[in-house]
């Protein structure tokens, strides 16, 4: 365990080993003192880092993790930075997004409680936002909700906890859209890019609006972001909200014409296709080829949502916007996955196949 500045109170990242936890805690260690908390010690951490060891389902774990903390540096924490939340694309129920995102929030709360913490960031999502019905809308910090599935319903009752467990702790909650890195590692679009790099079938299809489309956002903006709002920390008011994407949406349409452009040449069609049908394939497919599919039966009824997202509140109270747009890095995404295939489905997390993926990799 490294030697730490005591004298230095910290800021405290929660879920630290995830791909967000573990580039926020590298940059942060650069200007903070950085307490990494998680189950699992993360990759790569700088030596100046600390980490402690705690599960956010369990009493016993979070009250150790704080009491340590205590003892290590005392009772001011300049930022608890809370990323821990679950997250499945199975879309069957499961307790950890109770256990976990929300009474892990809660129990992270009540933990501070005797501690004097200047500032409380939870990252939220944008899926938790009622998409928009006409083009000219955009969704602000003031839209109304509507979780639809179980991961932002976690994340909504999770916000409902941060309103009423803070005490003076002063909050800030990131609705973040989905992130993505220069290497990908954002399964939607891995997922997107795989379809038409195999050349499926079911790649020319969709179930719902074509010109419809969510946001996205690179995790170097996720990074700065989280850095600017800590630096605003005292500026800020005692409840915040903030959305957090890039402005500019890329439609279903444009995302799958350019990732055909780059990987074979050629814009890949949209055959757009009743949900019905969609949903029937899928369901097919799951139960009698492929279990494991991305595509579920439940994704179906959700591929009208758009989100286009105004984010002048965080230009003008954070001083942040994003620098990257995912329409200008899908080149170099393209090209790590045409330079070496093997390795590039390794960072996704997909399966690869030589046998089934030669033709492919050959175009």
């Amino acid at each position: 365990m490294p030697k730490q500045n005591t004298t230095r109170s910290p800021v405290v990242v929660t879920g630290s080993s995830g791909l967000i936890g573990s580039k926020i805690c590298s940059s942060l260690s650069r200007s903070y003192t950085v307490v990494a908390i998680d189950v699992k010690e993360p990759e790569d951490l700088p030596d100046n880092v600390l980490w402690y060891k705690c599960d956010l389902t369990d009493d016993d774990s979070v009250r150790g993790t704080f009491e340590r903390i205590d003892e290590q540096f005392g009772k001011r924490i300049i930022s608890v930075v809370h990323l821990a939340a679950f997250y499945d694309f199975s879309g069957e129920p499961n307790d950890l997004y109770c256990k976990l995102t929300v009474e892990g929030t809660r129990r992270v709360l009540q933990n501070l409680s005797s501690f004097q913490v200047e500032q409380f960031i939870f990252s939220s999502s944008l899926l938790v936002m009622d998409p928009v019905d006409s083009y000219e809308e955009k969704l602000t910090e003031q839209s109304d909700v509507n979780a639809e599935w179980d991961y932002p319903e976690s994340k909504l009752r999770a916000e409902k906890v941060i309103r009423e467990e803070p005490g003076e702790i002063p909050t800030v909650i990131l609705r973040i859209a989905g992130v993505y890195t220069n290497n990908c590692q954002s399964l939607p679009i891995s997922q997107h890019i795989r379809r038409i790099y195999e050349k499926d079938f079911e790649s020319y299809f969709f179930p719902g609006d074509p010109d419809h489309g969510q946001p996205f956002i690179h995790l170097d903006d996720v990074v700065s972001c989280i850095n600017h709002t800590i630096a605003k920390r005292k500026e800020l008011s005692a409840q915040e909200l903030f959305l957090i994407a890039e402005p500019d949406v890329m439609s279903h349409e444009e995302l799958q014409d350019k990732i055909g452009k780059l990987l074979h040449g050629k814009e890949w069609p949209t055959i757009r296709i009743p949900k019905t049908v969609a949903k029937a394939g899928a369901w097919l497919k799951e139960k009698l080829i492929d279990e494991d599919q991305f595509i579920k039966p439940w994704m179906i009824p959700l591929a009208d949502d758009h989100y286009p997202v105004e984010i002048s509140a965080a230009i003008n109270k954070l001083n942040w916007e994003p620098k990257h747009r995912l329409r200008e890095t899908l080149p170099r995404i393209i090209k790590l996955l045409k330079d070496d295939p093997k390795r590039w489905y390794k960072l996704q997390n997909l399966q690869w196949d030589k046998a089934d993926h030669s033709d492919s990799a050959a175009a």
